[in-house]
């Protein structure tokens, strides 16, 4: 399990934010990226409430709806985007929330809040011919001897995983031997809020999963990706993988191991799939998470249009 990051100051607003960060990392699972996000939404807001003097005690219970406000359009001023102020919001909420259920605040001050209007962009991702290129990266880099076999293998599994199945980067880095059915071709996937769904697995992954386990039997618990250079594998190590395979297939190297979940669900919607059926492989809550991928497939319509038609 990723340890908790641990507050650095004294504060007595230190242990009701140490506790609710644990509760994340431990009973909820959250991965370490998101929980950092949190402590810096939860230490900005303390510092708030703290009125500038630094280590003064804090009183979460106390909070009103001015300094609610206050704090909110503090942040857009300190030159915060608007999904960045929704972030914080979001943690404050579910923060406040976690107070509430242990009897340490009486209401919850950024239920409701008005919050600046986002514009949603259309996800990244890669065409059909790019994610081909990208994906024969491993192979080229053993052919030419820049790397073994095992590398291979294992690189070759990282991408096929994030590509071919659309799992989340941290649900790949904790994905474990009991948890897959090569047989079957099923992965029993635990996603956010440790929900668990079931995604299935292409051909090549089932055979790439199939070589690694060749000739012993893996213990249920074990990591499905074997360890690189003697530790575990992180999701920042995936991403500084990723960036050799996208120079080498000549793609832009701000491309992220999210992109290609991107990727797997644009591709899936082209190719006809079920909005509904998508979501579930995306282990999205809400249908409406999934539908920005059918606006990538009308805009992708409404460029041939205008490219090919006459009229456009």
């Amino acid at each position: 399990m990723e340890e908790t990051p641990r507050e650095g100051d004294t504060a007595p607003a230190a242990p009701a934010i140490t506790e609710f960060l644990d509760y994340l990392a431990r009973e909820r699972r959250y991965s370490a990226y998101t929980i950092r996000n949190y402590r810096q939404a939860l230490d900005a807001w303390a510092d708030t409430l703290r009125g500038g003097r630094a280590g003064a005690p804090v009183d979460f219970a106390d909070a009103d709806d001015r300094s609610v406000r206050s704090h909110l359009i503090e942040l857009q001023r300190s030159g915060r985007g608007k999904r960045t102020v929704h972030l914080h919001a979001s943690a404050l909420r579910r923060f406040y929330r976690f107070l509430l259920q242990r009897g340490r605040a009486a209401r919850n001050p950024f239920a409701g809040v008005a919050l600046p209007r986002l514009s949603r962009p259309l996800p990244v991702f890669l065409t059909e011919e790019q994610a081909r290129r990208f994906l024969e990266g491993p192979a080229r880099l053993h052919k030419s001897g820049e790397i073994d076999r095992s590398e291979a293998l294992r690189d070759q599994l990282v991408f096929e995983l994030l590509y071919g199945g659309g799992l989340r980067i941290s649900e790949l880095v904790g994905l474990t031997w009991g948890r897959v059915d090569t047989r079957s071709g099923v992965a029993r996937v635990l996603g956010k809020g440790r929900k668990e769904r079931l995604v299935p697995l292409g051909r090549a992954a089932r055979a790439l999963l199939r070589e690694c386990a060749a000739g012993r039997r893996p213990e249920s618990a074990e990591r499905v990706l074997p360890a690189a250079g003697g530790r575990p594998v992180t999701a920042g190590w995936i991403q500084r993988r990723m960036k050799r395979y996208l120079a080498l297939a000549g793609l832009p190297a701000n491309l992220t191991p999210h992109k290609l979940r991107h990727s797997f669900a644009t591709h899936l919607l082209n190719a006809g799939a079920d909005l509904r059926a998508v979501q579930e492989l995306l282990g999205h809550a809400s249908l409406s998470t999934t539908q920005v991928y059918t606006h990538v497939g009308v805009r992708r319509l409404k460029e041939a249009h205008q490219k090919a038609h006459p009229r456009a």
